[in-house]
């Protein structure tokens, strides 16, 4: 694949031509997308944090709410997870209907036969659950990432 850029003053915008619209195709329109999105805020009752988002572990519904969890604590978001899918980096990746792990920090998917994976993260007791339907986009992630 040829990349070619070309300046022109008078635009703001970015076009990929291509062949056809695959999952490389994505993964770059989502990567350009997460850099010049806004930073997410984080919520800690009254407190507006600004955090790296690579800090965060895992986002997961707590109830109503969207929670983010980093290795040694708990903020919330004013998003959706499908929100947060369209502006999170790409080494984020959906992992059940309730939660989306950051792959950069899984340590190891303990799997089972009967029960969904079990996702553990570097230097944490926090785990999250990786249900049939997200593993095999998960593996797939995973394999980019090494």
């Amino acid at each position: 694949m040829e990349v070619k850029i070309e300046l022109d003053e008078l635009l703001d915008h970015i076009v990929i031509k291509c062949k056809k619209d695959d999952d490389n195709i994505k993964n770059i329109v989502k990567h350009i997308n997460s850099l010049y999105k806004s930073n997410i805020i984080f919520y800690k009752k009254d407190i507006e944090y600004y955090l790296d988002v690579n800090q965060i572990l895992f986002f997961e519904t707590n109830g109503n709410s969207i929670s983010a969890h980093t290795i040694n604590d708990v903020y919330n978001v004013k998003y959706k997870l499908y929100e947060l899918e369209d502006i999170l980096p790409s080494n984020f990746t959906r992992v059940s209907k309730s939660s989306i792990a950051n792959i950069s920090h899984i340590h190891s998917i303990d799997k089972n036969i009967t029960y969904p994976s079990l996702i553990k993260f570097n230097k944490s007791h926090k785990q999250v659950y990786v249900s049939r339907l997200y593993n095999k986009s998960l593996k797939h992630k995973l394999r980019e990432r090494v």
